[in-house]
């Protein structure tokens, strides 16, 4: 490797609109992933443990954990492919094959309780000596989200990047490649870790950037023409994402500032997310909207963080009863609300309450399917669901006409 690592990283760094700085730092969406993607997995493996994970991906409670991960940014674009159930190659072989399922299931479910690197590396071996035709390190970002600081997630982009950086000729598809890169990343982000982070992402980020040709090493005068053309063609496409999320995120924002606004006029007590409550929306700083900390929550510590990273949440006035919960969501995070929300559901819900997701209106068809899987019809509290442009157009409506949290179904829907 060259050395002059350092300035690679300074150049990833110093880009606004690197996934260094609209993934990796200050992004509460992929804090937030942790936890869904873990409850996911969790989920995963109770399924095939009782015999109900089904015989394809589509449907399943694998394909909700990738559409989580596949959330994340352009980073883990595509996570979902290797998972596809292809009939004709009887690949991945873990949906007819009863065997090969449970034993994908043991794995996750030995990677979930690991401590220890050692662990995690005997387990994929233990994995790789099965043979399970094609089920290979694609796998490794799903336990990127479990083990943030020993494993880091594995694509095409990532491994271009690597042979990019390193002059190497890795291969995609190999668990032992898989795991040789893995060292040589843990030992440069040690080397590093003062310019990168404990987490992996960071450098698998870098990897991400170069290998998607969108970070030039040594700079684009280097370029020939035709592949300066190509480098401007995929800024103009970054930059145009990076907007996007921008306008995402000031909607969100704006969605949750209204949401406070009713459950204030409607005389609850109200919260936002943990991670939210120094936001402000139209001059109105969410901390003078809400409650000064959660109420105490009768659930275990984890069940309990995962809940506090719903987006508003309204209580009796006085009490811990929460009497509606709204996650807000963008133009991705369908999937990880969704399981918030049912987290809320199998803790805390009595049957009082009402669920909301808050959507941009050109989402509602992804919404109506998502909500009509039986995993989420079957839970205590009903899901439904408020389209942007209704809760902006009737905010002022319902806060002077409502008289509880039921005048909220003027606008909701049901699938």
């Amino acid at each position: 490797m060259s050395d002059n690592f350092s300035h690679i990283i300074n150049q990833y760094k110093t880009d606004k609109e690197s996934v260094y700085n609209t993934w990796f730092i200050n992004n509460e969406e992929r804090l937030k992933a942790f936890r869904s993607i873990r409850r996911g997995v969790l989920q995963v493996v109770e399924d095939i443990k009782n015999k109900t994970f089904p015989n394809d991906f589509k449907g399943s409670s694998l394909e909700f954990v990738l559409s989580c991960i596949s959330e994340q940014k352009q980073v883990f674009v595509g996570v979902a492919h290797p998972f596809y159930w292809k009939p004709k190659l009887r690949i991945p072989d873990i949906y007819e094959n009863q065997e090969n399922k449970n034993s994908f299931g043991q794995f996750l479910e030995n990677c979930l309780n690991a401590k220890t690197e050692e662990q995690i590396i005997r387990e994929i071996l233990k994995l790789d000596e099965l043979k399970i035709k094609g089920l290979g390190p694609a796998v490794a970002s799903i336990l990127y989200f479990l083990h943030p600081t020993i494993m880091p997630p594995f694509n095409t982009a990532i491994i271009n990047g690597f042979n990019t950086i390193y002059k190497d000729k890795k291969k995609l598809g190999s668990w032992s490649e898989y795991l040789k890169i893995r060292e040589v990343l843990i030992e440069t982000n040690t080397k590093y870790k003062t310019d990168l982070s404990n987490d992996l992402g960071a450098i698998a980020g870098l990897l991400f950037e170069v290998g998607s040709q969108k970070l030039v090493l040594g700079g684009d005068e280097y370029l020939s023409q035709e592949e300066r053309n190509k480098l401007e063609k995929l800024m103009e496409k970054r930059h145009s994402e990076v907007k996007a999320e921008k306008e995402d995120e000031n909607l969100h924002t704006e969605m949750q500032y209204h949401l406070l606004k009713i459950g204030n006029a409607l005389g609850y007590d109200v919260i936002a997310a943990s991670n939210d409550k120094s936001k402000s929306y139209n001059g109105s700083n969410f901390s003078f909207l809400c409650l000064a900390k959660f109420p105490e929550m009768q659930t275990d510590t984890d069940t309990a963080s995962t809940i506090k990273l719903i987006d508003v949440l309204w209580y009796e006035k006085g009490t811990n009863n929460v009497i509606a919960a709204f996650e807000v969501e963008k133009s991705t995070s369908i999937y990880s609300g969704i399981l918030r929300l049912t987290d809320l559901s199998y803790s805390i819900a009595d049957g009082d309450e009402i669920f909301y997701l808050v959507v941009p209106d050109k989402r509602e068809k992804d919404v109506c399917m998502q909500l009509c899987r039986p995993a989420i019809k079957g839970i205590k509290t009903k899901i439904k669901y408020i389209l942007f442009s209704d809760l902006r157009k009737d905010c002022d409506a319902l806060c002077k006409f409502g008289e509880n949290h039921l005048v909220m179904e003027k606008i909701a829907k049901n699938v």
